[in-house]
């Protein structure tokens, strides 16, 4: 296994890897051990993410093409079309009703 990224933490590294093996390359996550000798703190640069070497170059692109996808979000939510749904507003329309009627009995 080869290291194709340092994460800012653990969790970064989490997402890179469950990201690379939704396209069927095997990675793993290191220095989980590492950061927790400094207890509470978030440490830096100790999360790993390494994939098996004939997968490099590929999980490299992929990595760079997420980051830049990241950059621009409207450009990540039209990948592969995906739509935001117009029912994403519901909890705040009915917040918004509930604080309206509540304002008009008191």
């Amino acid at each position: 296994m080869q290291v194709i990224y340092r994460a800012a933490d653990i969790t970064e590294a989490h997402i890179m890897v469950g990201m690379l093996r939704a396209e069927g390359i095997d990675a793993e996550a290191g220095g989980h051990y590492l950061q927790g000798g400094v207890g509470e703190l978030g440490a830096m640069n100790f999360a790993t993410v390494s994939v098996a070497a004939k997968d490099v170059d590929t999980g490299i692109a992929l990595i760079r093409e997420y980051e830049q996808a990241a950059k621009d979000p409207v450009r990540l939510s039209q990948k592969e079309g995906v739509r935001l749904s117009p029912y994403m507003y519901l909890p705040l329309i009915v917040l918004l009703i509930g604080l309206i009627i509540y304002g008009i009995v008191i």
